[in-house]
Parts: C-alpha cells; structure tokens; sequence
C-alpha cells in the first residue's frame, strides 16, 4: 500500500511543479502576510505586547480566510478533472484502491500546501520579530498558527475532494468550491451574528453560540490560537468568546474535521464512474 500511495503522492507533486501552483500559493501567502503584518503593528506600544504578537494575530485572521481559499483552489479539480480530462479510467486502472488515490493525492496536496504557509506566515513572523522584537510566548504562538493553519488548509482540501467527486465538470466543482467557502468562512459567522443580535444576551447567546461557533472548522482554528496565547487575545480582542469554551473544544473540532472530510471524500468518491 505505501509504495502506490507514495507513487502517487510523487506524481502530483511533479504536476503541482510543473503548474507552478506551489510558487504562487506560496508568493501569495508572502505577500499578504507581509502586509498585514506591518499594517497592523501600529496597536504594539498601545496593548503593551512585542510586534511578533500583533503579527501571528493579523495573520490569524488571514489564515481564516486564505488556507480554506487555497485549499479548495488545489483540490476542486482533483476528481471532476481527471474525469473531464478522460485520464480518470486510466488512474483508476492502476493497482491501486480508491482510498490509496485519495491518500496519496491528499499527502501531496497537503505538503505543497504546508510549504507554502511555512514559508509565507514564517517569513512574515521572522520579518515582525527582527523589526518589533519576540518573546518565547510569540515565537510558540507562530509555530501554532503554521501547524493549525496546515491543518486548517487540510480540511478543506478533503472537503474539496467529496465536492470534485460529486461535481459533474471542473466548471461545477469550483463553483461548489466558492460556495463551500462562502458558507463556512463569511455567511456562517454572519447567520451567528445576526442570532446573537436578535438573542441579546439571551440562553443561546450565554450557552448554544459557543459550541455552535466552534463546530466551524474555521472558527474552531481562530479559537485554538486565540485561547492558547493570552497575547494573542489581547491583540484580537477575542479574549471573551475564547474563555466561553473549555480549552480542548477547539482542538477536538479542528482535529476531528479531517477525519469527516476523508470519510465524506472516501464515499463520493466510491461513487464516481470513469
């Protein structure tokens, strides 16, 4: 099983080379770290914490937005692709299972994906710490947005899979994809945010929101690396929903979503026909 898994992991890795797809998500990831990071160092001196703190906070909320992007973007196309593309017959004629292409196909997808929030969130947190300082707090609160924000970005690149599976052409998974992220990333905080308003301090607001908001895997994420660095709170100005949950609740949500995105990918994909 693990020489055709790695087989396949090797063959998308030369594919994702070959489009130049780790070299643009990781520019992009740079690029926008980078920003954020010196256009929201202003609050440093304010909120009394080092600039490396204000950083990983920024970048907190860019992690939210772009690892689910970037994800989707490198997994839509991976089943209704190949199937457009007539090479799906080919692959599955291989002597390997469905689950050993899904695996094989997620290792690669995940490690180009990995590089590229290393190199982008690393650099813009080096950057921040040579130019405002670092404390031992900071630099841990950094190494957690990189793995988190990985994990994060793993989620979504199973939960992009069951939708090119379902998908009937690449054109109808990635407008599966622009929705799926539309849902978890900007109109699911909007719907919490409208009950919350319409509650006004009410049971769901006091008991429910919490547990609701962190059943979103991307909320789940903001919530870990808010509760873990009191820094980090400070300078989101999270502090109060993150103290509402116990610590391990955003850890079992985030941890357990890619265990539902392979079992989700695993049965669409069981149903696809070359």
């Amino acid at each position: 099983m693990i020489p055709r898994v790695f087989a396949i992991a090797s063959a998308e890795m030369l594919i994702l080379r070959r489009n130049w797809w780790l070299v643009l998500a990781t520019a992009i990831m740079v690029l926008f770290a980078l920003a954020l990071t010196f256009a929201g160092s202003a609050p440093t001196g304010t909120l009394g914490v080092d600039m490396l703190t204000v950083s990983v906070s920024s970048m907190t909320t860019l992690a939210v937005y772009l690892a689910p992007l970037l994800a989707l973007m490198i997994a839509f196309d991976t089943i209704a692709g190949e199937r457009d593309r007539g090479t799906l017959g080919l692959l599955l004629a291989y002597p390997a299972g469905r689950r050993e292409i899904l695996i094989g196909k997620f290792l690669a997808h995940l490690a180009a994906l990995g590089i590229a929030t290393c190199i982008g969130l690393g650099s813009a947190g080096v950057v921040a710490a040579l130019a405002g300082g670092a404390g031992s707090e900071s630099v841990l609160a950094l190494f957690r947005l990189v793995v988190t924000a990985t994990l994060l970005g793993a989620v979504f690149v199973l939960l992009g899979y069951a939708l090119s599976s379902l998908a009937k052409s690449p054109a109808a998974a990635a407008g599966l994809a622009a929705g799926l992220w539309l849902v978890f990333v900007v109109l699911f905080d909007l719907g919490l945010l409208g009950a919350v308003v319409l509650d006004d301090g009410g049971v769901f607001t006091q008991k429910i929101f919490p547990w609701v908001m962190v059943a979103n895997p991307a909320d789940a994420f903001r919530v870990w690396n808010v509760a873990a660095s009191d820094g980090v709170a400070l300078a989101s100005g999270m502090a109060g929903a993150a103290q509402m949950l116990p610590v391990w609740a955003a850890p079992l949500s985030l941890l357990s979503w890619p265990l539902l995105g392979f079992g989700l990918a695993c049965a669409a994909f069981r149903r696809v026909e070359p």
